[in-house]
């Protein structure tokens, strides 16, 4: 885009974070509705953390794990 016209894009298939971007261009507005929708994205973004962090904990513990390759 050319300086000054913002522009903003998704992979196709993206639903997911399009949405999530509405949401956030959305929630930066001054009003109740604005104020509403960030507290929604930070519950979300503590949910998708946590999710995140339980994934990275499970796959650490299963790295010890023998599977069977490699030598002994």
């Amino acid at each position: 885009m050319p300086g000054g016209v913002p522009g903003a894009t998704v992979s196709v298939g993206g639903a997911r974070n399009a949405g999530l971007l509405a949401v956030r261009i959305l929630a930066s507005g001054a009003d109740a509705e604005a104020e509403q929708l960030r507290a929604k994205m930070v519950d979300f973004q503590r949910h998708l953390r946590d999710e995140a962090h339980a994934k990275g904990e499970r796959l650490r513990s299963r790295r010890s794990q023998r599977t069977g390759f490699g030598s002994a």
